[in-house]
Parts: structure tokens; C-alpha cells; sequence
């Protein structure tokens, strides 16, 4: 029997929320398929974020330690993982399915003639064998892919899962990495200008949808329940198209999926792309004047007007309760 290897991504000098979600998924597994879990860090310098990621469900996690893996280079990550799958005799490698998941997954399976299943957002382990679950043709149905035999390299959705929670018996032991294949060179990273929140991280957001009617009214109507909920503001995937705000502020399974303890969507009709990325959340509230809107279906609370009339109504009463 192989082993379940999660490979961890650091940024900012921290591991990512992704990749403790990715430890939840492992740690979940592991018990439904008596695999043992271990992970992957990699980077310079990172002994003490190894330590901390195999006490929060990493297990036996694997220290590749390098100079040549301090900036992200795909070759060099790619040759860390080759080596930490032979040294982990792992069957199941997990990555998130971020921008550098996205290069190395694809590559890693080839590599190893291994299977490749991406963005998932649900794994099983039954009869046998894994089961995974994934998004196809824009949200509108769910794809279940079953692994027979053989090596699996999957790409898991950031958000689908919630962290890990807790503490767990773990260790770190060295990897040992052979570079000499290693053709990419690192040569700078550019950061665009963003003032936007990670709306995956936000306990709640107020989005809005073509319904809002204008660039401007989402500063002056969406944007101020959200501050006054001490929350992030959202938006469809309409919005953005249009230009009306930036992509980080897109929710929906091309934007950013999210799990708040609370959803408001104001003038979102509730198309299945948008559905995709909030369903999941602990309580959602729609405000549309269409009763038949889509949005309606997965709300727990919805409400037939004009958001014009309620959403300022909102903001006026939260701000009166909080003085």
C-alpha cells in the first residue's frame, strides 16, 4: 500500500491556507483508506514552517531545503516532488490547484505515466479505490472520476475544503534533491497593484450582480453594508465582464470559491457559475425583485424587492445597532 503525499506551498514566508486544506483532505482519507500521510516543503530556509505544517496534519513531512528552491521554478519544484513520491512511496499526490499547481501537477504526472485528475473539489475513498469529484462545463454538472490502479496526481479547489483543525503526531526528516536537470531559470516576480480582499478568507461578503446597475452604485450601496458588517465586497461574474470591477473581486468557479458565515447577493440572478462559488456557505441571503431567480434555490433567507430599497435600509440599521 502507498501513501497519500500533500505537497505545501509557502507564501509570504508562511504555508498557504490551501495547503492545510489540503492536509484536511489527506488526513480524511488516510482514515477511510489506512494510507499514512506525508507532505512536501519545500524552499529555503524553511525548517521551522516544515515543523509546524507536520503538527497540523502534514504527518511525515519531507524537508527539501535548497538554494535552488528559494523562488518558485518549475523544473526545481518539479524534481522535489519526483523525489519526495519515491521517497514517500506515495500513490496519491495532492496539490492545490493554484497557479503553480496548475504547472507542476500536469508535469508531475507525465513524468511519473502517472493518472491526473484537476480541480477537484471532493475525494473518496470506497471500494477500494479513490473517487473524485469535479466541476465540468462551467459548474453545470459534476464529473465523478474513479482511479482503478495506479499512481493519481490531483489538483484540489483552495476553498472546497475547510482547513485542518488541531494538532497532530508528526515528524520532518531531509530530502535529498538532484537538480542537475533543471533548465528554468528564476528571474523576477511581478506583483499587480490589488486593494482587493481574499475573499476566501472573508467570514462575510456582500456581493452584487448586474442588478446593482452602474459601476458607481457599488460604492455607494454594496460596499458600505459591507464595511458596516465588517465584511468583503463581491461580485458576478456579469460585473466583471462588463469592467465594473476587477477580477479579485469575481465569485464563482472562474473567480474565487467561497465558504462565509454569511453570503448576501444583491441583484444576482444566480447562474450556475456564480452558484458554484457560494452555495457552500454557512447562511446565505438573496435580494432580487425576479421571484423565479435561481439565486432563491440555495438561499436560506430571500427576499422579493428592490435592493435599492433594502440593502441601504440594511446598512442604516447595522450601523444603528453597532451606536
Amino acid at each position: 500500500m502507498g501513501s497519500i503525499l500533500v505537497v505545501a506551498e509557502i507564501q509570504n514566508g508562511a504555508i498557504r491556507e490551501a495547503s492545510y486544506e489540503l492536509a484536511s483532505v489527506a488526513q480524511s482519507l488516510a482514515g477511510t483508506s489506512g494510507r499514512e500521510v506525508k507532505s512536501l516543503v519545500m524552499g529555503s530556509g524553511i525548517g521551522a514552517l516544515a515543523e509546524e505544517f507536520s503538527k497540523k496534519g502534514g504527518g511525515s513531512v519531507l524537508v527539501a531545503d535548497d538554494a535552488a528552491l528559494e523562488n518558485y521554478n518549475v523544473d526545481a519544484a518539479n524534481a522535489a516532488v519526483r523525489a519526495a513520491v519515491e521517497a514517500a512511496s506515495a500513490d496519491l499526490i495532492l496539490l492545490s490547484n493554484t497557479p503553480s499547481g496548475w504547472d507542476v501537477a500536469p508535469r508531475l504526472a507525465a513524468g511519473l505515466d502517472a493518472g491526473f485528475v484537476g480541480d477537484c473539489f471532493r475525494i473518496d475513498f470506497d471500494g477500494g479505490q479513490f473517487n473524485f469529484r469535479r466541476r465540468v462545463f462551467n459548474g453545470k454538472l459534476d464529473a465523478h472520476v474513479s482511479a482503478i490502479e495506479g499512481t493519481i496526481v490531483a489538483t484540489v479547489q483552495p476553498g472546497a475544503t475547510p482547513p485542518f483543525e488541531g494538532t497532530t503526531d508528526g515528524s520532518t526528516s531531509d530530502l535529498s534533491v538532484g537538480f542537475e536537470g533543471v533548465r528554468a531559470k528564476f528571474v523576477e516576480t511581478k506583483k499587480s497593484d490589488s486593494t482587493g480582499v481574499d475573499l476566501s478568507k472573508a467570514d462575510i461578503i456582500v456581493s452584487g450582480g448586474r442588478g446593482v446597475g452602474a459601476p458607481e452604485k457599488f460604492a455607494e450601496v454594496i460596499q458600505p453594508l459591507a464595511d458596516a458588517l465588517g465584511g468583503a465586497m463581491g461580485a458576478s461574474r456579469p460585473v466583471v465582464d462588463a469592467g465594473w470591477l476587477p477580477h479579485h473581486y469575481q465569485v464563482g468557479s472562474s473567480g474565487q470559491v467561497v465558504q462565509p458565515k454569511l453570503y448576501i447577493a444583491a441583484g444576482i440572478s444566480g447562474a450556475i457559475q456564480h452558484l458554484v462559488g457560494m452555495k457552500s456557505s454557512n447562511y446565505i441571503i438573496a435580494i432580487n425583485k425576479d421571484p423565479d431567480a435561481p439565486i432563491f434555490e440555495v438561499a436560506n433567507l430571500g427576499v422579493v424587492a428592490d435592493l435599492f430599497d433594502v440593502v441601504p435600509a440594511l446598512t442604516e440599521a447595522v450601523n444603528g445597532a453597532k451606536g
